[in-house]
């Protein structure tokens, strides 16, 4: 398994040449931003001054092809001269080193977004169940957006703090060796103080990032029930809950601004207490003459030059530890297992016969949530399964899409394993429509062809019509291009299922399944459905989860679940004969059907007596 070095390390593949030629043009940056100091020495001892030029041969040369000292004296005009080209120099080095960082880190962090979205897709279903959204948000975002920065900024700089701290010693150290070390008496105290700053700072970020997660998880969980707490008149109390996590939020993120603000207040200190002693015996020597006044700029200048970076090792380090947090979220999401879809798996024909024996499922051990079922069901048969909330109606179908696989028993198709079969292969000819389905921001058509990228207008328009939903659509001003919002909010929930059922037909798939399917669709429509899908269904085996005794009559067997165990099967004419659940709901349907139409009947004869009055 990867580590999370070694996991940047990959997705930094295709970019690391840009990265070591930023880190060599950075070396040049280096060298060019100290030599503008050695000029004003130069200028100032030995221009300005009378002190022997202590420089290199070439650069004697130099001066003498421009005319040597007093030529220079009087035109200093042209040492300004050779600072502007040196910054010149530098700055267009500056830009090349920012570019191809840039360029190198946004690269690394779309490559890095587009494993965790790919990974997230070929995650388990239930992974996907059990997770909090708004959490993996975030890694997907702000953690890459935390990594993609230190790579743009601080990876860089340190290169650039380590060679202008060797090439600025080297020089300092040619001149006066006593003030050097003066100079860089604090370095190491900085380092070590860095270093104890980062170990204390890693685990604050980790705690503060994962209180941010926290919130972020509330605030998405409320945007996306909003119709429901409005309903329910819960504002206050979500926005109470709101207000805890973000107290929290803020109070991890406080200790980790007072952790920020110890470090700079004394680093700060520490680096202007430094430059003063070098101020002041740079000075002394200065006016003792042990030490030139261009020598004394130089230190002072190569002082703010060095102590700042060193002290911005803190800042590196600080988001060296923010980024290795980043890293090891990102990590724990990327070591989920994917999803073994059984590559190697059979591909039968599914139009076929269906059977379970003796199935055991439990998605908790020790919890089971289906035993012994078992049952057959022919080629092209509709199948209907009625049972109480948790009887395990839905995990039953999820079986056959291999969501979930079972733990005991056996189910074939066509006489072949179910978990032998690819699962590819098993869920393109599966069609399902949720209780809930969930459309996309995205046009009725487009919802509708997600179901097959393939389909024609011609296939779109009969799925819609034996989904009784064309002539909503047409009332629609924009028709199928009409866009439905965020999670299909611009829908009722009837035509919400009904497009996720013109979805399903669509596929033309072997199998299909409603589960509660038709649950926020009126009595008639739900009649005008269930009729456009015999004529349209023959030979396609069909699953229907439903609590209505008129939706589950039609069907060639109809299943009774009861706490995971299958307690009747039969017809509806058998059923209805057969003391248990099935006549019960029965029973109690019939009643309330003819209360109704009684309720009804009345009504209609209290107003034709009132318009005889």
């Amino acid at each position: 398994m990867l580590t999370k070095w070694q996991l940047l390390w990959d997705v930094m593949k295709g970019s690391r040449m840009r990265y070591v030629g930023a880190i060599i043009v950075t070396a040049f940056s280096a060298s060019f931003s100290l030599i503008p100091t050695l000029v004003i020495r130069t200028t100032v001892d030995s221009i300005i001054g009378d002190k022997p030029m202590a420089v290199p041969d070439w650069v004697k040369e130099l001066v003498y092809l421009l005319g040597g000292r007093e030529v220079l004296s009087h035109n200093l005009w042209i040492c300004g001269l050779v600072l502007l080209f040196i910054s010149i120099i530098n700055g267009a080095l500056s830009y090349i080193r920012g570019k191809w960082t840039a360029q190198a880190s946004e690269s690394m962090a779309k490559k890095l977004r587009d494993l965790l979205y790919d990974h997230l897709q070929n995650l388990p279903y239930d992974e996907h169940v059990k997770a909090e959204t708004g959490d993996w948000v975030q890694r997907c975002t702000s953690d890459v957006e935390t990594i993609r920065r230190f790579l743009a900024v601080q990876l860089v700089e340190i290169g650039r703090t380590t060679f202008l701290l060797a090439m600025a010693l080297i020089i300092m150290f040619s001149l006066d060796v006593t003030m050097t070390f003066i100079s860089m008496a604090v370095v190491p105290i900085i380092f070590v103080f860095s270093y104890v700053f980062f170990s204390k700072v890693k685990e604050a970020f980790r705690l503060a990032d994962e209180a941010e997660g926290r919130l972020t998880v509330v605030l998405q969980e409320n945007l996306t029930g909003i119709r429901v707490v409005r309903a329910f008149g819960r504002q206050a109390y979500e926005v109470e809950k709101f207000d805890g996590r973000n107290r929290e939020y803020r109070d991890l993120s406080y200790r980790l601004i007072r952790l920020l603000a110890n470090y700079w207040a004394l680093s700060d200190f520490l680096i202007m207490f430094q430059m003063g002693v070098v101020l002041v015996i740079g000075v002394y020597w200065a006016s003792r003459g042990i030490m030139t006044l261009g020598t004394l700029i130089t230190f002072m200048s190569y002082e703010g030059m060095l102590l700042w970076p060193v002290r911005q090792m803190g800042r590196i380090l600080t988001d060296m530890g923010r980024t290795h947090i980043s890293l090891g979220r990102v990590k724990e999401l990327l070591d989920k297992p994917r999803e073994n879809m059984d590559e190697d798996g059979l591909k039968p024909d599914l139009n076929a016969d269906i059977e379970f024996k003796d199935v055991y499922f439990e998605y908790e051990k020790g919890h089971p949530v289906l035993q012994g079922i078992s049952f057959k069901v022919k080629k092209g048969q509709t199948v209907a399964i009625l049972g109480p909330t948790g009887s395990g109606k839905s995990s039953l179908v999820h079986l056959l899409l291999r969501l979930y696989d079972y733990q005991g028993g056996s189910i074939t198709i066509g006489g072949v394993e179910l978990k032998k079969i690819n699962k590819k292969w098993l869920r393109q000819h599966i069609g399902i429509v949720l209780q809930e389905p969930f459309l996309f921001s995205r046009t009725i058509k487009e919802n509708i062809a997600l179901g097959n990228s393939n389909a024609d207008e011609a296939e779109i328009l009969e799925a819609t019509r034996v989904a009784a939903l064309d002539d909503v659509i047409q009332q629609f001003e924009k028709g199928y291009d009409t866009l439905v919002g965020e999670r299909g909010l611009t829908l009722s929930g009837g035509q919400k299922q009904r497009v996720a059922i013109a979805r399903a037909l669509v596929r033309n798939s072997s199998i299909l399944i409603f589960d509660d399917s038709l649950s926020a669709v009126d009595t008639e429509t739900d009649a005008q459905i269930r009729k456009a899908l015999r004529e349209r269904r023959k030979g396609v085996t069909t699953f229907i989860i439903s609590h209505r005794i008129t939706t589950l009559a039609e069907a060639d067997l109809i299943l009774v679940l009861d706490q995971g165990r299958l307690v009747q099967s039969g017809t509806h004419e058998e059923l209805i004969r057969q003391p248990g659940l099935y006549q019960r709901v029965w029973a109690l349907q019939n009643q309330l059907e003819e209360e109704l139409a009684h309720e009804g009947n009345v009504l209609e004869y209290s107003a034709q007596e009132g318009g005889m009055r």
